[in-house]
């Protein structure tokens, strides 16, 4: 065997060993308000969302819970020796993405990577485009389910496309809007690809999975979908004012076309010149809607190599779109999306080209009555237009004219060529310290913002901090983020920027600093008189002055990096000698639902208040039976045994006072309790001492 074919064939062993030893894996990006959850498989989205919400995220936006997609993959299609091949990702499955299913046709190369252009994330990487970035690669060239002798149904003629998917993600608060997937697609095969066109298929569903009790076709079933093609978008929103979680989410959510690069070729359908003048078909984007797994006409699913391939390079009907029985103005219906772009002529065997598609979400600014349409209007759409706008800037970068040639008078960071995903910056987030104590909030924060330089302008222009803060009962409406109040700032005196305040009200005349915590924090600021047990967002960002030259006004970092849920509250004390201390619970009596309740009864709460630092909380009916028994630490406690906290609050960035534990009354076996009288009794786990106390539920 020649040389040649020796190393030919230990490549493909060592890659089918590679892909055999790399299962289906996922991996959320989730450094801004979106939360988008991709796969090695090249699946976008996880379907299970819909009925388990403990999971990640599939689309979330702004919080956990509210939710815009079912799931969403690439389309690739190509012409071949005259026949149309098109491999999927991702297709009309009523569970979602199935190991070797019909229309799965990807297999995982490599578990995902992640990193970040932050130097203090663990993920730090120099080579690091955003925040957050996710990389995943995948292969259409298995026909077997790797590692088996199991058929991937229906997938007999692979295109043998190699896929490098880079998802990137900011925390920035004018980006953390939108997720932008990055592909790099290479023939691997030994023919031409004639003709490629590369799509996103998605069932975009809007729905606020915490609260629905929607199941089946019914979930699916109430959306409306629309094009927007000026910036090269579809969308769909929650239309039905009647379903039972319309009132608790009114967003948008979107896949938007950016870009694609071939052959130094930026393919720009609103700027065909360049390809045409070279004997290029025109650049061109489709959009296509059909209804799940339909096969009655007009929108029809395509289920074969042909259908797809005829989806991909045509545009649907416009008077079916636009018209009385299209998706933005027909009946409320489970539509499927398919945006797609090409066509590029040829991509030859080893050569490698790319896609650039966006996830982005917004809010709904107008409220829709039943049976309207008012999600396309100008004015509800606003925002979304915005995003859109700032997500095309974010990618076309230094390419500002959007024609893909270097301008050394855009080079902005004067490094010698064109960069994309291009964002200023405002200087970095402050490291913020949150105490929560009764009645009472503490927080402390560093001077690291202070020295940030900005890239472009490669100054230093720091000039201040905002405190932001909800207010209580803010979390009921599940967007606490957008609740937020500026309630102080403080900023660098002696020029034309901000309130001219200074720092001296917050600034400490020595660092404090905390245990296993190396960080001198050098402010603090401490907010008295609020609520215990009612959570508040707090957040603190640094701003700069901008660059009035270059046209950047005053950027902000992230609220979301700083974000802290707090809850007010008293601190852990122990229990006395005698057995008695002031251990209770509020509010007590309890009458049927609190202030801070949910809208079910999975999501109400009592607190048990002054608790030792580690117990166990026991709780009887009066005639003495267990209903429950909860362990409490103050060191880690985050809302255990109240799932009010899953749905209203944030483990992860939830700050408690310790000395306090909310409980969802609910029995072991989660039923609900009846009124009556509850006898509970505390057992301290340092000392061994017990106390006992009583409470009321009314109905």
């Amino acid at each position: 065997m020649p040389k040649v074919n020796i190393i030919t064939a230990l490549l493909i062993c060592f890659s089918v060993t590679a892909i055999a030893q790399t299962g289906f894996q996922q991996k959320t990006n989730n450094a801004g308000r979106i939360q988008l959850t991709a796969s090695n498989a090249g699946t976008i989205g996880r379907p299970q969302v819909r009925s388990n919400v403990s999971g990640p995220a599939s689309m979330a936006y702004p919080t956990k819970g509210l939710e815009h997609l079912f799931e969403s993959g690439i389309w690739i299609g190509a012409i071949i020796n005259g026949q149309p091949l098109v491999s999927t990702s991702a297709v009309d499955a009523s569970a979602g993405y199935s190991t070797g299913g019909n229309g799965f046709e990807f297999s995982p190369l490599a578990p995902p990577l992640e990193r970040s252009k932050l130097t203090s994330s663990p993920n730090y990487s120099s080579s690091a485009v955003s925040h957050q970035d996710i990389v995943y690669q995948f292969s259409d060239e298995s026909t077997v389910v790797p590692g088996t002798s199991i058929p991937i149904s229906g997938h007999l003629n692979p295109l043998y496309a190699k896929v490098r998917l880079e998802t990137y993600a900011w925390n920035f608060s004018f980006a953390d809007f939108f997720v932008i997937c990055n592909y790099e697609i290479t023939n691997n095969s030994n023919q031409n690809w004639d003709s490629v066109w590369v799509g996103q298929w998605a069932d975009l569903v809007v729905r606020n999975v915490n609260v629905t009790r929607d199941a089946g076709s019914a979930f699916f079933s109430k959306g409306r979908n629309a094009v927007d093609a000026k910036y090269k978008a579809v969308y769909a929103w929650l239309a039905d004012n009647n379903a039972d979680d319309a009132n608790f989410i009114q967003s948008y959510g979107a896949m938007q076309f950016l870009g694609m690069d071939w052959r130094g070729l930026f393919f720009n359908a609103d700027k065909p010149d360049t390809f045409l003048a070279l004997g290029f078909p025109a650049p061109r984007v489709n959009y296509n809607f059909w209804n799940f797994n339909s096969i009655s006409p007009p929108f029809i699913s395509p289920q074969t190599d042909l259908d797809r391939y005829a989806k991909l390079s045509s545009n649907i009907d416009s008077t079916l779109l636009f018209g009385s029985a299209g998706p933005a103005n027909g009946s409320p219906n489970n539509w499927i999306q398919l945006i797609s772009a090409g066509p590029i002529s040829r991509v030859a065997p080893g050569e490698k080209f790319n896609y650039t598609i966006a996830y982005v979400c917004s809010r709904k600014l107008v409220k829709p009555v039943s049976g309207s349409t008012i999600g396309t209007s100008v004015d509800s759409r606003k925002e979304l237009t915005e995003h859109f706008v700032r997500t095309r800037a974010t990618y076309v970068g230094e390419d500002v004219n959007e024609t893909g040639k270097y301008d050394p008078d855009l080079d902005f960071n004067g490094n010698g060529k064109l960069d994309r995903f291009i964002l200023p910056e405002p200087p970095s987030s402050p490291k913020l310290k949150v105490i929560a104590s009764d009645s009472k909030v503490e927080l402390y924060w560093d001077a690291s913002a202070i020295q940030s330089v900005d890239p472009i302008t490669r100054k230093k222009d720091f000039e201040g901090f905002k405190l932001y803060r909800s207010n209580a009962g803010d979390d009921l409406d599940q967007v606490i983020t957008d609740n937020l109040n500026l309630i102080a700032q403080w900023d660098s005196a002696g020029n034309a920027v901000g309130y001219n305040n200074g720092f001296d009200a917050v600034r400490l005349a020595n660092p404090i600093f905390f245990e296993d915590d190396p960080t001198p924090y050098i402010f603090k600021y401490t907010m008295d008189n609020v609520k215990n047990g009612w959570q508040y967002l707090f957040a603190l960002t640094a701003f700069d002055k901008g660059e009035r030259e270059l046209g950047i006004g005053s950027l902000e970092s992230s609220v979301i990096e700083t974000e802290k849920r707090v809850f007010p509250g008293s601190a852990p004390i122990e229990i006395s000698e005698n057995g008695s201390s002031r251990i209770g619970v509020y509010p007590n009596p309890y009458k049927t639902t609190a202030a801070w309740d949910g809208n079910t009864s999975r999501t109400q709460k009592i607190y048990f208040t002054n608790l030792p630092e580690k117990c166990v909380i026991s709780v009887y009916t009066s005639s003495g039976d267990l209903i429950t028994a909860m362990q409490h630490d103050a060191a880690t406690y985050t809302g255990s045994d109240a799932k009010w906290y899953d749905v209203y609050g944030d483990r992860e960035k939830t700050v408690t006072s310790g000395g306090e534990h909310a409980w969802d009354l609910l029995s072991l076996s989660k039923t609900t309790l009846t009124s009556g009288v509850y006898l509970f009794t505390v057992e301290d786990k340092k000392t061994g001492k017990v106390d006992l106390g009583k409470f009321v539920i009314i109905k």
